[in-house]
């Protein structure tokens, strides 16, 4: 450990490039201001098929969501079509209404801030990919919350949350395995890189973690940007590692960004943050039964079951995220403090830490020092200023 931290302090020092990091403020306002617009986007369109138009329709003008469940009831009376029909066309509006601000913020910003590599062409690709996994993944869940809306009307909540459970494990089991490769090719890095194979598998059992390998994604093909993971769980589990990051970071840079990810293992961060994720959930949906009710006598609807009601129950859980939010990302930094201090105690290596955070900051353009009311409310990660100058100290 001695003779690799020698070597390193020999090597030339990683600063902060001052006007990359002027770019990454204005980057970061930018996008600030682009999820302001999606959230009044979203609040929008969301209102707008529960409250009836009678200056463009008529004084009789029935809410939209009504119209559209009656339409799909005069094609079919089967609930299980119902809800896909109801979801497929209320879901294929908003990806429309909102597909020219996913472009720009997607696509153009990037570019235009030389963050992205990646081609109109591959974006497209990429969106039609999101687009029929998150409308597959998003159908069963809510097909499956309206079958417990039907068969258990007052405790659909509770069956809902123990489902989703269940169902986070069961994804994070076979994400590595199935939905990453739909995205980006995984290498094994045994032949190109074994010294660092061998370095980190080693640090994986000094860890007492078990990795089924160590892999290469793709991610030059979309980003400069970089970064590494620890994915799956058990006989899942992986260490993945960006080509940017293998480019541009020095092995002992790469081995404390890896300590970091292997410490949420040690610390059993997946399966806890699960469960308070499922607590929150529960609590979330509690409070989206109550909506619904009110919602069945406010708008009329023809019960809890109703699937013109799907608004008002996204209006309710859209607006117990945001109340959460801070509260989530207040405790997701403090697991990712313990995982840097994991990482120093581990590695021993604070230069190397400091050097790999801060080429992080100037490769991914992130923002050292936010305001204040940044980290508060939206960062799950505490400002990268912050771990540089902890790991400076340690």
């Amino acid at each position: 450990m001695d003779e690799s931290k020698n070597t390193y302090e020999q090597s030339m020092p990683v600063s902060l490039d001052p006007e990359r990091q002027e770019r990454a403020r204005e980057y970061g306002r930018i996008k600030r201001r682009l999820m302001l617009i999606d959230l009044l986007m979203v609040t929008i369109y969301t209102f707008i098929w529960l409250v009836p138009a009678p200056f463009l329709f008529g004084e009789d003008t029935p809410r939209a969501s009504s119209t559209l469940r009656d339409g799909l009831y005069s094609v079919t009376v089967n609930e299980w079509l119902i809800v896909a029909g109801f979801v497929l066309v209320f879901g294929g509006i908003y990806f429309l209404v909102t597909l020219p601000l996913a472009y720009y913020s997607g696509f153009v910003l990037p570019h235009r801030y030389d963050l992205s590599t990646q081609t109109l062409s591959d974006w497209i690709v990429d969106q039609v990919k999101g687009l029929l996994l998150s409308g597959f993944f998003g159908l069963i869940i809510i097909q499956a919350v309206y079958a417990f809306l039907r068969a258990t009307p007052d405790t659909w909540w509770l069956w809902t949350a123990g489902g989703l459970l269940v169902f986070n494990v069961v994804l994070a089991n076979l994400g590595p395995v199935i939905l990453l490769p739909i995205f980006y090719k995984l290498v094994p890095l045994n032949k190109e890189r074994p010294d660092l194979v061998e370095r980190l598998i080693r640090l994986a059992e000094q860890s007492g973690t078990k990795v089924r390998g160590v892999y290469k994604f793709d991610m030059s093909r979309r980003t400069k940007a970089a970064n590494a993971a620890l994915t799956g769980l058990g006989n899942t589990r992986r260490i993945i590692l960006g080509d940017t990051l293998i480019q541009e970071f020095k092995d002992d840079e790469i081995e404390t960004v890896l300590a970091h990810e292997l410490a949420h293992h040690v610390h059993k961060d997946i399966p806890t943050g699960m469960l308070v994720g499922s607590i929150l959930t529960l609590g979330g949906l509690y409070v989206a039964s109550l909506g619904i009710n009110w919602g069945v006598q406010a708008f009329g609807f023809q019960g809890v079951a109703d699937v013109a009601a799907l608004p008002v129950l996204m209006i309710v859980m859209g607006l117990f995220g945001l109340i959460t939010m801070p509260l989530q990302n207040a405790y997701s930094r403090w697991r990712e403090r313990r995982a840097d201090e994991y990482a120093l105690r581990m590695t021993g290596k604070s230069e190397a830490y400091v050097s790999a955070l801060t080429r992080l900051a100037n490769q991914n353009l992130a923002e050292v020092d936010p305001e204040p009311w940044v980290e508060v409310l939206l960062m799950s990660h505490p400002p990268l200023g912050k771990r540089i100058k902890m790991a400076e100290k340690y």
